[in-house]
């Protein structure tokens, strides 16, 4: 354990040989004394006396005298810097030798180095942000799409934090009227009005309830939106996974079987990141290895927000229907996308096409069917149609059930092109293009559970389609690009806490309707307030910040 803000520290603030330029940076009551002391300026030590906000150039020697680099010192003086103390960054070049040497140096000036995150966490406990800031600090260094980054930056700029002191300060004014009646228990005065109270609870854990609501979206929006790719063995689900990366990330082979295990790769898609999961294939086998791969898949299946079924749209639609029902019936409807991911268009001629499309169809199983027609033929509302993400305005839903044979194949037969700027008139012409330029984009839908999922016919072999099912896959996600403006939970310590805190309202609810004393009604209240203020760092230990900070990198 180390003394705060007694001890001045040092550490790298880059990664040394990746870039032009290295930044080692400097923080504590010596910080300007020890800078003055490793870099000789034209003035002498100028840096000493330097105002905030100001650079200085300088050059440092080493021990026997050479020359080790020049460099520029930039000065920050407490309370105006990241840290709130004096603080200073020497820009030196992004060289490993410069980089150890300038440390070096520092700690025989009698500098410490800087323990990962205690830049951040000395930032903290000098006010210049609050805990859940300091952890967007690290989440805003990860962030690795658009989405994210504007996450990481609204809960930086304290949204969510303004909404936490809003909910407990309110709670606060209650809980304190309600312990000023118990010194006048005798009196039996009643200052905290306990309609106004009720109301005020109710509101506040339907607040905390949306938050809570909010991870799913924003742990994937953090951490990347998980895709499992599932199907029956040799679908060519690792094929598409390479042809989604660009490279040979999985192991391809005609032999059944051969992925085994999961593998995960994440592809960053119209500023939305997504992790690919290749999954093994789906058969009856008694080998134990591939059980154990199969039960991963479900598993995976079941963690995912996106699933890409695919199946090998050469193989005889009796097959596809049996390992179909199978897989879908396993799909969360009201929870997860589905996209239906017909895979080896290539090797299929028209009349093969209008075959799958009108035989999927008519599948008298409500669970699986695919529809399509024109708007105004459609036997829905307009909610249906807007239950699919980005689906082109012209494309249709139409129930396959109830209809003859001949009218569902009619109906399979006048899709939607998706997110094209045309439509094709049959299966037949989509077929008829899969060879082109084009390639195999086409779409049409499909239905599970009732509701309406995409479908994209590629080659996952020739890479065609590929440019059309990322499409898809963006437009059913749009929720996460837009989502990510308003405000968003994305780590795990603030849901527990928020979690904690709706129960711990909920008792004081429950205790308001049935008249339990004005003390226990007060503790419970007060223990939804512990649990909210555990989230900005109004209440914290030393073992809830170390666990924290050590995440951070060094320098941060």
């Amino acid at each position: 354990m180390y003394l705060m803000n007694e001890d001045t520290i040092c550490a790298p603030a880059t990664v040394p040989g990746t870039g032009a330029i290295s930044v080692v940076r400097v923080s504590g009551p010596e910080a300007l004394a020890a800078v003055s002391e490793i870099v000789e300026c034209a003035q002498g030590r100028e840096i000493l006396s330097a105002p905030g906000y100001s650079a200085r150039f300088g050059r440092i020697y080493m021990e026997d005298g050479s020359l080790l680099d020049e460099v520029v010192v930039t000065v920050f003086r407490a309370p105006h810097s990241y840290t709130g103390e004096d603080s200073a960054e020497i820009s030196c070049h992004a060289s490993k030798f410069i980089v150890d040497n300038i440390m070096l140096l520092l700690v025989e000036a009698g500098l410490r180095v800087a323990a990962p995150g205690e830049f951040t966490r000395r930032a903290y406990l000098n006010g210049k942000m609050d805990l859940a800031q300091a952890e967007a600090v690290a989440d805003l260094i990860s962030a690795e799409s658009a989405a994210a980054h504007r996450v990481a930056l609204s809960q930086l700029k304290g949204g969510f934090s303004s909404e936490l002191k809003k909910m407990r300060g309110e709670l606060l004014n209650i809980v304190s009227l309600m312990e000023l009646e118990l010194d006048f228990s005798e009196e039996e005065v009643e200052f905290a009005d306990r309609t106004e109270l009720s109301s005020l609870v109710d509101s506040v854990i339907a607040h905390v309830g949306r938050l809570v609501s909010s991870f799913r979206l924003g742990n994937a929006i953090k951490n990347g939106i998980p895709v499992a790719i599932v199907g029956a063995t040799n679908t060519g689900k690792s094929t598409l996974l390479n042809a989604l990366l660009g490279e040979e990330r999985a192991i391809v082979s005609d032999v059944h079987g051969t992925t085994r295990d999961t593998i995960e790769e994440v592809l960053n898609v119209d500023g939305l990141q997504f992790r690919f999961i290749d999954t093994a294939g789906l058969r009856e086998t008694s080998e134990t290895v591939e059980k154990i791969g199969i039960e991963r898949t479900f598993k995976k299946m079941n963690e995912a927000q996106v699933i890409f079924y695919v199946v090998d749209a050469s193989r005889p639609f009796g097959e596809v229907v049996v390992e179909s029902v199978e897989v879908l019936r396993r799909v969360d409807v009201a929870e997860q996308k589905l996209i239906l991911v017909f895979n080896k268009a290539d090797l299929l001629n028209a009349a093969a096409m209008d075959s799958l499309v009108a035989g999927l169809s008519g599948l008298e199983n409500p669970e699986f069917r695919v529809v399509s027609g024109d708007a105004a033929d459609a036997g829905v509302g307009s909610a249906a149609v807007e239950s699919t993400p980005g689906f082109a305005s012209g494309a249709g839903i139409e129930s396959a059930e109830g209809s003859e044979p001949a009218e569902r194949a009619a109906s399979a037969a006048a899709c939607a092109d998706y997110g094209a700027e045309s439509t094709f008139g049959s299966a037949s012409d989509a077929a008829g293009r899969a060879g082109s330029d084009s390639g195999c984009s086409d779409a049409v839908a499909t239905s599970v559970g009732g509701k309406i999922f995409p479908a994209v016919f590629i080659s996952a072999k020739k890479g065609e389609g590929i440019d059309m099912l990322k499409s898809v896959l963006s437009d059913i996600c749009a929720e996460y690009r837009s989502g990510s403006d308003g405000t968003l939970v994305t780590n795990m310590r603030h849901v527990e806490a928020l979690t904690n805190a709706r129960s711990a309202l909920e008792r004081v609810r429950n205790g308001l309707h049935s008249g339990l004393a004005t003390d226990l009604v007060s503790q419970d209240i007060r223990e939804a307030l512990y649990h909210l203020g555990s989230i900005v760092g109004e209440i914290s230990t030393d073992e809830v910040l170390g666990t924290i900070f050590e995440r951070f990198c060094i320098g941060k």
